[in-house]
């Protein structure tokens, strides 16, 4: 199973569709900013990170979500730059590492599993700006996206199974 559209530029409807992610990962993630931000999150807006695996044009997309919900972050444009830097980068890496993969099962445990682990990037953050202890941070960090990427991933699994997210 092909999960890609495959199209040589974007349409306007692709646009339209990038700014519909852009702001729902905005809104998801201000409307629970007491949990988004900080030493213990539960991101529930990383679900959008499973979107790039239908489609490439979510790269961007979930990528400017980041750094436009990172600007309501403690840390500021520091959160922006590297938040949304780190969420390319992994977005990028989850694409290239399941693209041979058939099952969409596996590409979404795949993808949870490599953003659960680059969550060291947040507890670095934490760890430089607040002293707080790193290895501590990266775990409670992780098993939280853990969480918000496994009960995500069960939602847009099954969006999926009415909407054919590749379009």
């Amino acid at each position: 199973m092909h999960l890609e559209k495959s199209s040589a530029r974007w349409t306007t409807t692709d646009t339209a569709k990038m700014a519909v992610v852009t702001g729902l990962y905005v809104a998801v993630t201000i409307v629970l900013s007491v949990i988004s931000f900080g030493a213990i999150q539960f991101r529930l807006a990383e679900m959008f990170n499973y979107l790039p695996l239908f489609n490439k044009r979510y790269t961007i997309a979930v990528t400017l979500g980041v750094a436009i919900a990172n600007l309501a972050s403690p840390l500021g444009i520091v959160d922006v730059l590297l938040g949304s830097v780190s969420t390319l980068i992994v977005l990028l890496i989850c694409r290239a590492v399941t693209k041979n993969i058939v099952s969409l099962k596996k590409k979404m445990i795949i993808t949870a599993l490599i953003f659960a682990f680059s969550m060291f990037t947040v507890a670095g953050q934490l760890s430089f700006f607040y002293q707080a202890p790193f290895f501590f941070n990266w775990l409670i960090i992780g098993l939280g996206e853990l969480l918000s990427m496994g009960l995500g991933g069960c939602l847009i699994y099954l969006v999926n199974k009415r909407i054919d997210l590749t379009k």
